[in-house]
């Protein structure tokens, strides 16, 4: 894996990113020096696989800058995207949790920067503060909520489905600005995978979406104009 781990940079400043991912929130300072005492940091250039599905869980990965994506494949063999992950998320608890090969694979979208938490000291962590047990059970059940949503929407049409896209993606890593909610301006093929459309249909809905004002598309960034109108085509 072609990984790069910079040893000038200083603890101190991963220290800082570690504590403001949400998982730690609220954690008592002593509980979380210890917790991440042993994270390692590596730096991974967009589209590398950080993890195969069937993979061991030796680690918890947190994303302390970037974008990566959880990724499976279908009966058919067609790649379905499954999350989009980005800066204060984590990955790879389940496998260090029972103790089987990870399900999914997990790639990144941009450079990425991971801190990898070893899997003893993850679990050693859920064992002994029980608010880390709580933020964990709040993350699955909202990763819970946002795969029903979703299965729920499969039927419907076109324009509701790349919405409620939109929508996961703002609620994951929206960022409110005086010009409306910024979110990562993604590829086609990755909002195809996510919503179960073709490529061309989600450049259609999304060209839709600009011409009513819900939406306007930058290089990097794509502004949602109006969340609450953008919620009532979901329907």
């Amino acid at each position: 894996m072609d990984d790069r781990y910079s040893s000038r940079e200083s603890n101190s400043n991963i220290n800082a990113l570690m504590r403001s991912t949400p998982f730690f929130g609220g954690l008592p300072e002593v509980t979380i020096e210890k917790a991440i005492a042993h994270v390692v940091t590596r730096s991974h250039p967009a589209n590398q696989v950080i993890l195969l599905e069937n993979d061991w869980g030796g680690s918890v990965y947190f994303i302390l800058s970037g974008w990566a994506k959880i990724r499976t494949y279908n009966l058919d063999g067609k790649e379905v995207t499954l999350n989009i992950l980005g800066k204060g998320e984590l990955f790879g608890e389940m496998a260090a949790l029972d103790e089987v090969p990870r399900s999914t694979d997990v790639i990144t979208l941009t450079p990425t920067v991971i801190g990898s938490m070893p899997a003893q000291d993850f679990v050693k962590l859920l064992k002994t503060e029980p608010l880390a047990g709580v933020r964990l059970s709040q993350l699955m059940a909202k990763r819970l909520r946002q795969v029903n949503r979703r299965l729920r929407l499969r039927e419907s049409d076109s324009m509701s489905r790349v919405a409620d896209t939109l929508l996961f993606l703002a609620e994951g890593q929206g960022k409110t600005r005086e010009l409306g909610t910024e979110i990562p301006n993604l590829p086609h093929r990755e909002l195809s995978s996510l919503s179960g459309l073709a490529r061309e249909t989600v450049t259609r809905v999304l060209t839709k979406l600009e011409k009513k004002g819900l939406i306007m598309r930058e290089q990097d960034i794509l502004r949602i104009l109006d969340l609450s109108a953008l919620d009532a085509l979901v329907g």
